[in-house]
């Protein structure tokens, strides 16, 4: 199915393929320039810093019920094993995990959703494979990820605590916790949209928390992109409102922000200790370590991202 007219627009206008060239996996990170990560360096005045990671163990995120992605399941490999018969001799212990890459606090790569057969840049979609898995624009394209991260708290700037169900994030809310902040988004920031919707996991509603589907609409594709904004990640699970402005469409805004746009997303981030100091102390901008573990090949990658203010 072709894209309906309005969003073929955007497409167009967000499009940055071949702006970094005809081979570029990494799409707006290319906006992370020295110049960017020194303004995040910059952004440090107390020192403080905040995890914005979920625990990655078999309570996260994803339920079981609906979803094909499991939970990080952490087991033994070894337990207690000595090297050796002396009673002085080293013990190890070692474990593993299973999990989806996407389970948990993440970002999904610019190969993570196609259409029309192609993924970012104009790469085939073919390039996705059982064995190799993303041989373009996977996550493992993306290296080290440190700039200045913004805090746009939607919820705070709406006066509510969660947005309700299925609410739309638009536009003008962006406008809206952008004057809140008292600061401008520049080229090269990654911001954290604030919904406040994961306060519902983490009191103990998972349930609720999968299910809840607000978050962005169509219209912030292109302000995002009109600030040459290099990543963005929310504090919910599906990222965009579902159902959005074409209920037939599924993940507009993954296919126009991956595919077209070639920014990074994230999921499931934790905004809630940052928030708070955030509104404490009226500083918005902060120093932002955000690499993803690099999985060769991967659709996305768990990270535990620090925001230090």
């Amino acid at each position: 199915m072709a894209l309906p007219d309005d969003l073929a627009a955007v497409a167009k206008a967000v499009s940055n393929w071949g702006r970094w060239g005809d081979d570029d996996e990494r799409g707006t990170l290319n906006l992370v320039t020295p110049e960017a990560v020194r303004r995040g360096a910059a952004a440090v005045r107390t020192g403080a810093a905040f995890p914005l990671a979920l625990p990655f163990d078999r309570r996260g995120p994803q339920d079981p019920r609906f979803s094909q992605r499991p939970n990080p399941m952490r087991t033994l490999l070894e337990h207690d094993f000595p090297y050796g018969e002396h009673p002085s001799v080293a013990h190890s212990s070692d474990d593993m995990v299973v999990m989806g890459l996407a389970a948990g606090t993440h970002w999904d790569s610019l190969a993570h959703v196609s259409y029309d057969g192609q993924i970012y840049n104009g790469f085939p979609a073919a390039t996705i494979t059982a064995e190799a898995g993303a041989s373009r624009c996977g996550i493992d394209r993306v290296g080290a990820l440190v700039t200045r991260g913004v805090l746009l708290d939607v919820a705070r700037a709406r006066g509510v605590e969660h947005l309700a169900p299925g609410d739309a994030v638009t536009a003008e809310d962006l406008d809206a916790a952008v004057g809140a902040a008292g600061l401008d988004v520049e080229s090269g920031d990654v911001v954290l949209v604030r919904t406040g919707v994961v306060r519902l996991f983490l009191s103990g509603d998972r349930s609720g928390y999968f299910v809840h589907m607000s978050g962005l609409d169509v219209s912030t594709v292109e302000w995002f992109h009109d600030r040459d904004v290099a990543a963005v990640a929310l504090d919910n699970l599906n990222f965009e409102v579902l159902p959005g402005s074409h209920p037939d469409l599924f993940l507009p805004v993954h296919m126009l922000c991956l595919r077209d746009m070639g920014m990074l997303q994230g999921q499931n981030w934790n905004l809630e200790e940052l928030a708070a100091a955030c509104a404490g102390d009226g500083a918005y901008a902060f120093w932002l370590d955000a690499s993803p573990v690099p999985f060769t090949g991967g659709l996305g990658a768990p990270v535990q991202p620090v925001a230090v203010k």
